[in-house]
C-alpha cells in the first residue's frame, strides 16, 4: 500500500495491512504537524503532490527496502491539502522478522520521503506562509 490521499490518515488501517504471520515485529512511524518551526507559529501545512508519481515514487522506495532489509510488507501513506496542528501527514509501517529490519527500512523510507518524493509542503504560519523543501532547497515566501 503506497498512496497519497485528501483523506485522514488512519495508523490502524496501515498496521492490519502489514501484519503477517511471519513478521515479529511491526514498527511505525507518524510524522505530525507541530505548532512552531524556525521561530514562527505554525498554523497548518499544505501538501501539494502528482498523486501518480508521488505513488510510483512511495513504491519505488518499498522495493528498495525489500531489496536491502528482509522485510515481510510495507505501508506507506502521505496526506495532501491541509493538515492541522497534531495531524498526521504521513503514516509508514513495516513488518519484518526481525526488529532491527524493520527498523531500518521505516527510517530509510521517510528520509527517503523527504528527498525523492514529490509532494510539496507550504508552511501557513501568523504573518504569511512558506513553501518547505523546494528544489532549490530554500524557502519561498509568499508573503512578500
Amino acid at each position: 500500500m503506497f498512496r497519497v490521499t485528501q483523506e485522514p490518515l488512519n495508523l490502524q488501517a496501515l498496521v492490519d495491512y502489514v501484519t503477517d504471520p511471519e513478521a515479529g515485529a511491526i514498527v511505525t512511524f507518524i510524522g505530525t504537524t507541530r505548532n512552531h518551526n524556525e521561530g514562527r507559529r505554525v498554523i497548518s501545512l499544505d501538501y501539494e503532490a502528482y498523486p501518480e508519481m508521488a505513488e510510483k515514487e512511495l513504491k519505488r522506495l518499498g522495493e528498495e527496502a525489500k531489496r536491502r532489509w528482509k522485510i515481510q510488507r510495507m505501508a506507506i501513506v502521505h496526506r495532501v491539502g491541509r493538515v492541522e496542528i497534531t495531524e498526521p501527514s504521513v503514516v509508514i509501517a513495516v513488518a519484518a522478522a526481525h526488529r532491527d529490519d524493520a527498523f531500518q527500512a521505516c527510517r530509510f523510507a521517510i528520509e527517503e520521503i523527504k528527498k525523492s518524493v514529490p509532494i510539496w509542503k507550504k508552511e501557513v504560519y501568523e504573518g504569511g506562509e512558506i513553501w518547505i523543501g523546494t528544489q532549490s532547497g530554500q524557502p519561498f515566501n509568499l508573503s512578500k
